[in-house]
């Protein structure tokens, strides 16, 4: 083999791969604890959506209640999530009813922090109440581990990386 021929694949071929690796990026991944409040009546509805700077839906991180029959109920992702059809498959749970509390894995791109993005948690309880931001979190680099206060069926939350 002609030395001079491969040289400058080889080199172009570094390049490349730097620049692949460069591009590629990294996740972030968290623990998510929902605490809920103490009520009665049915399972909550909770939908955990990745939201821009202003509150408007980039993507579905997680679905807390498995019956699509219902989705229609939280409004705000619906006309987010009902337009777009994709699929919830592996990211979806059972309902949490009153005082109940889950652990979720939540799996966020490096590259979300620091720009505005923020988890929102959107709740609803059939015959009971609807919260379209019951919980915004934003995303920052340092993700604040204190507890984040719901306005509704949601108690707290809390995040911790790992």
């Amino acid at each position: 083999m002609n030395i001079k021929l491969i040289a400058p694949l080889i080199v172009a071929f570094l390049f490349w791969s730097e620049s692949v690796i460069s591009v590629t990026t990294s996740e972030v991944s968290l623990r998510c604890m929902i605490q809920m409040v103490n009520y009665d009546g049915e399972g909550a509805y909770i939908v955990v959506g990745l939201v821009d700077s202003e509150g408007k839906y980039l993507d579905t991180l997680y679905v807390l209640g498995d019956d699509e029959d219902w989705y229609y109920e939280l409004e705000e992702w619906w006309k987010f999530f009902g337009r777009s059809k994709d699929s919830v498959d592996g990211i979806t749970g059972p309902t949490l009813g009153g005082g109940e509390r889950t652990i979720l894995q939540l799996d966020l791109q490096e590259d979300w922090l620091d720009r505005g993005y923020g988890l929102r948690f959107e709740t609803g309880v059939e015959n009971e109440g609807y919260f379209p931001r019951e919980v915004v979190i934003p995303l920052t680099s340092d993700l604040e581990h204190g507890k984040h206060q719901g306005e509704g069926f949601i108690r707290y939350v809390r995040l911790a990386r790992g």
